[in-house]
C-alpha cells in the first residue's frame, strides 16, 4: 500500500484547526436602549419566542460597541443619541462555556421603532414596570439590575 504523506499532514492540519475553531471564545452584544419617557426597547423574533433587546454578533474588524450600535439600527430602525456605553460583561454559559455577551446601555429621541429585517417579527417601548408577557429572564434580569443599580450577574 502506497504511503500519502502530504494527505496525512494535511489532515492532521486541518484536525489542529477544527479543534482550535470548536475551542474558540465568541462575543455577541445585547443593549438596553431608553427613549426620551424612560421606556425600554425590545423585540421579538421570528424564530426563537420572547422578548429581547436588540443584539448580535461582533463582526471582524468591528468594536463591541460598533456592533451594538448597528444590530440596534440594523433590527429597529432606532438611532442612538451618542455611542452606546458598556454596562458589564456577562458568560452566556446556555450557549458555550467560552460565550460573552458585551451589555450596553443607550439612549434614543425616537418615539417609534420598526422591525427592519425578516427575522424581527414585533418591536416596541415599553415601561419597565410593564414589560410584555414573554420577556426573557436575562432580559428582565438585565433591567432590574440597571433601574435598581444593582451588580450584575455573572452569567448572562
Amino acid at each position: 500500500m502506497r504511503e500519502w504523506p502530504l494527505i496525512g499532514a494535511a489532515a492532521k492540519r486541518l484536525a489542529v484547526l477544527k479543534a482550535r475553531m470548536a475551542a474558540r471564545t465568541t462575543l455577541g452584544v445585547r443593549a438596553l436602549v431608553f427613549d426620551p419617557d424612560g421606556r425600554v426597547l425590545l423585540l421579538r423574533h421570528t424564530y426563537v419566542p420572547g422578548w429581547y433587546f436588540p443584539g448580535g454578533g461582533v463582526e471582524a474588524n468591528e468594536t463591541a460597541a460598533e456592533a451594538a450600535e448597528r444590530e440596534i439600527l440594523e433590527e429597529t430602525a432606532v438611532v442612538l443619541v451618542e455611542p452606546p456605553r458598556l454596562v458589564s460583561m456577562h458568560l452566556n454559559i446556555r450557549v458555550s462555556p467560552r460565550d460573552h455577551v458585551a451589555f450596553f446601555l443607550g439612549r434614543t429621541e425616537a418615539a417609534t421603532a420598526r422591525a427592519r429585517t425578516g427575522e424581527i417579527a414585533e418591536v416596541g417601548f415599553f415601561a419597565p414596570g410593564a414589560l410584555p408577557e414573554g420577556v426573557t429572564g436575562a432580559t428582565a434580569r438585565r433591567i432590574g439590575e440597571v433601574i435598581e443599580g444593582r451588580p450584575a450577574a455573572r452569567a448572562w
